[in-house]
């Protein structure tokens, strides 16, 4: 079987066990601050597990793209290395929300894998819990019993906690778990030895393909456990390991979902796949890579230097590192696999063929941007070990961060110079990085605890701005060293942070106490609101108020990033794409496809239409609990990347004009807004451009400066009538009275030029001047020194000036002087340089250096002196 067929068989399979088939959720993960990114096919349903979402659908199945370089589910450093870890890869899974449990998980496994799969059954094994005493949990002797219907006894093993008890995290749903494993070795090799005794070994061939986890716990922050409301199932099938399964293949990148890619790349670098292991791991590697990069730019993040676009951008760089150092590709060619992968998933993942463009130009840049960072490593790695004998700890670190080479390759470019790395170093610095990082974006989250019912926050946000509320939960977090509470409410007018827009803040005041609401997010479909103090009473009403100002304001800002977006599309064309944005009470921010530094006309032309759509006080239409694709039906603008429900909330401002999909907050009409001014436009990454923008009272108050600026300027030129060719007029006159005294400097400085002659002192056979002058010019300072040296012969030189209140020194050497005494003005000004607080540099026969202490300038000239004796 293809892989495409695999994936049809596996969802058609649960259709007909009548599981609802959903879409795979986005990469990016948004409302949880525990992932960057969905690492497991249950991520998307966390909120059903922890019970604050309700449950849609009963049965569903579904291929979940995943993606696991960071945390405790870190995969990087094996990929390429072994043949069965991936950093994307597919799950597929069948969920049960508090329906089906072991029995017919179990059961419905085992028919797809030998039935419609048609795997050998001799070469199945299957893992259940052995229980842990610690804990008391006892063996799960359920799934055992329900194992034995199907399969020998002798082919069922119990698995310790580590292997079969699967836990999302430090906290949350957890439960016992039962893995499939398969045996794909050869006849001779399973003669040799039991598979049993390889299984959970690590073995390339003995692999585990599925794992049925039964939901039944949840983990407490204090480390206990507590039985679920309701028992759940969650499956997951290694999409890749069941082709290689099916495939009768002993990798899984030798199946058809990696050798289209694997066998491009060799075609391009001439270097056949399967002959050599340090070429191979490195196709495997750029395979692998780019489509974790494809899909997570694709589902809305880009590479950079912080978070999630920093996981991506090392995901990146370490593909180019392969394919640079094993197979000599000096230029971008990553990006070239884009559309090989886009072709593969046409009909599975489509988002990426219709970006397919946008993802190869984003590609491109950023390899590109890296083996120019790349060159410079090496180039700065060559100039090191010129003055060393060994390659100093920190000195790696330094490549590893700051250039991106693996450790691996500082040592090959070390070996090659028959140097030694300093790993223990290394290996210091890299921790105490860790551990900065660590202590960075460490959170101590304690279990929520219970006041009242813990039922659904209903959010009337979109229609009030205060209400009375009760408190449902809290619980205390810490974060970078300070105790926050987080508060749920039974109801809230808070909007949490989302699409862009920021959390709302306000007060939760009764009678007796007021409580300040600092920040309020979502995490897993919880409105979580943050203060810095606990409610003296939690059982008591509150009055909850919105910061109305704030409110007000950030609307303003949100409604106009619509009409931005829309203005967009009509000035630069369809291809404009939102990629980002951030709206809050002082301004907006969006970010956007396009590729091109967008003009000042183009700024001019989309400001003056933003600007006539709020003049037109264009009322706000919006409509709730719109079916999806009846929305998409009416040709709303949707965002790549989000993780839209059944219904959608429509935001219109006029229909021909501007129809978005938005769980914002917005103006009742346009004329609110009052005004927009775009304030700055700039590149954020390859093909993204970012516009902020500001409204209302913060336009206002810039075109008043504006104002004002231009009115004191008027005064100053004496209230010409043409402001800007009277200040053209004075801007011209001072570049010929500046060039008129450049002229006046330089001419003094080449009347000295007698004087310094004869200031010439003769210190064994070298003409040595060392003077302070009266010249505040570099360059005429610079003119002088050539000049006296074609006067003089052996000259050595030091000129001592103050150039704009600050002290400088240059020296000129003639050339006999340094080849002959191996003068070097370089080193020498460097060393005078600390006379005036300063440094500088050069070249051996000239140099020039700057400070802060003029007072040392004396000390500097006699100090000159000394290279001489």
């Amino acid at each position: 079987m293809d892989s495409r067929s695999i994936r049809k068989a596996f969802l058609d399979f649960f259709e007909s066990k009548g599981h609802k088939i959903v879409p795979s959720a986005p990469l990016v993960v948004k409302n949880d601050p525990t992932l960057m990114f969905v690492n497991s096919g249950m991520a998307p349903f966390k909120d059903i597990f922890l019970g604050v979402s309700p449950v849609k659908f009963p049965r569903v199945a579904d291929t979940q793209k995943c993606l696991r370089v960071s945390g405790k589910h870190n995969d990087l450093e094996e990929v390429g290395i072994d043949t069965y870890h991936h950093t994307l890869f597919e799950m597929l899974g069948n969920w049960s929300f508090g329906d089906y449990f072991k029995k017919e998980a179990i059961q419905w496994a085992w028919e797809l894998l030998t039935e419609v799969y048609k795997l050998p059954k001799d070469r199945l094994y299957v893992t259940v819990f052995e229980g842990d005493a610690k804990e008391n949990l006892a063996p799960d002797n359920e799934a055992l019993e329900i194992w034995k219907k199907y399969i020998a006894a002798d082919r069922i093993l119990y698995g310790n906690k580590k292997d079969n008890f699967w836990e999302m995290g430090d906290q949350g749903p957890c439960g016992p778990c039962s893995e499939i494993h398969i045996d794909l070795r050869s006849e001779e090799e399973r003669a040799q030895k039991d598979g049993k005794e390889l299984v959970n070994n690590d073995h390339p061939q003995v692999v585990e393909i599925w794992n049925n986890v039964f939901m039944e716990f949840n983990r407490k922050a204090d480390g206990s456990l507590e039985k679920l409301p309701a028992q759940h199932v969650d499956t997951g099938m290694g999409f890749e390991r069941l082709c290689m399964a099916l495939q009768q293949k002993r990798s899984n990148y030798d199946t058809d979902v990696f050798q289209p890619m694997i066998q491009f790349i060799a075609s391009q670098c001439g270097i056949a796949y399967g002959k050599v292991e340090k070429t191979d791991i490195a196709m495997r590697v750029m395979a692998d890579h780019i489509r974790a990069i494809a899909f997570t730019i694709t589902d809305g993040q880009l590479p950079s230097n912080t978070g999630a676009g920093y996981v991506i951008r090392r995901i990146l760089r370490r593909a180019v590192r392969y394919s640079y150092t094993f197979l000599n590709f000096k230029e971008p060619f990553l990006y070239k696999l884009v559309a090989l992968l886009a072709e593969q998933f046409d009909g599975v993942f489509n988002e990426l063929k219709e970006q397919k463009s946008f993802v190869e130009k984003v590609v491109k840049e950023e390899e590109a941007s890296f083996l120019r960072t790349l060159a410079g490593g090496i180039q700065r790695f060559e100039k090191y070990i010129a003055d060393h004998k060994e390659i100093e700890g920190e000195f790696a670190f330094e490549l590893y961060d700051t250039y991106g080479f693996p450790i691996d390759l500082t040592q090959l470019l070390a070996r090659e110079s028959k140097l030694n790395v300093d790993m223990d170093g290394f290996n210091k610095a890299l921790e105490a990085q860790k551990n900065r990082s660590r202590a960075a974006t460490a959170i101590d989250t304690g279990d929520w605890v219970l006041v009242s019912e813990d039922k659904e926050t209903e959010f009337l946000g979109y229609d009030q701005l205060e209400t009375e509320v009760h408190i449902l939960k809290y619980r205390k977090i810490k974060a970078k060293g300070k105790e926050q509470y987080q508060l749920v409410l039974d109801k809230t007018p808070f909007y949490a942070e989302g699409g862009g827009q920021v959390g709302d803040t306000g007060v939760l005041e009764n009678a007796n106490e007021l409580v300040r609401i600092n920040d309020t997010k979502k995490e897993n479909n919880l409105i979580v609101h943050f203060t810095d103090e606990l409610p003296e009473d939690l059982t008591k009403a509150f009055v909850a108020k919105v910061d109305t100002d704030k409110r007000r304001d950030t609307a303003n800002n949100h409604s106009a990033t619509h009409l931005l977006h829309a203005a967009l599309k009509r000035v630069l064309g369809d291809h404009v794409n939102q990629k980002g944005s951030l709206v809050n009470e002082e301004y907006l921010r969006f970010d956007f496809s396009h590729f091109a530094k967008v003009t000042d006309e183009e700024i001019a032309a989309i400001e003056k239409i933003v600007n006539e759509k709020i003049r037109e006080n264009i009322k706000l239409d919006e409509q709730r609990k719109v079916p999806f694709q009846q929305a998409i039906d009416s040709g709303v603008t949707a965002l790549f990347g989000e993780k839209y429900g059944d219904f959608v909330r429509v935001i219109t401002f006029d229909p021909s004009y501007s129809k978005e999909l938005c769980g914002g907050i917005h103006v009742p009409a346009t004329g609110q807004i009052g005004s927009f001014k775009i304030v700055a436009e700039s590149a954020v990454a390859a093909g993204v451009r970012r516009i902020e923008a500001i409204t209302a009272t913060k336009a206002e108050e810039l075109y008043n400066q504006q104002q004002a600026i231009v009115n004191e300027v008027k005064t100053l030129l004496k209230n010409p009538k043409d402001v800007v060719k009277g200040l053209e007029n004075v801007l011209e006159e001072n570049n010929r009275l500046r060039k008129e005294l450049e002229q006046m400097i330089i001419q003094k400085a080449s009347m000295l030029k007698d004087d310094l002659v004869k200031k010439a002192e003769s210190i064994n056979g070298v003409n040595f001047i060392a003077t302070r002058v009266d010249i505040p010019s570099a360059e005429a300072i610079k003119n002088l020194s050539f000049e006296m040296r074609e006067k003089l012969n052996d000259l050595f030189l030091v000129i001592a000036a103050e150039i704009d209140g600050k002290p400088s020194i240059s020296v000129i050497i003639s050339d006999s002087l340094v080849q002959d005494k191996k003068l070097n003005a370089s080193q020498i000004v460097r060393e005078l340089g600390k006379e005036i607080q300063g440094g500088g540099g050069g070249q051996p026969f000239y140099a020039t250096a700057g400070g802060k202490d003029a007072s040392g300038l004396d000390r500097a000239l006699e100090k000159a002196k000394q290279y001489l004796s």
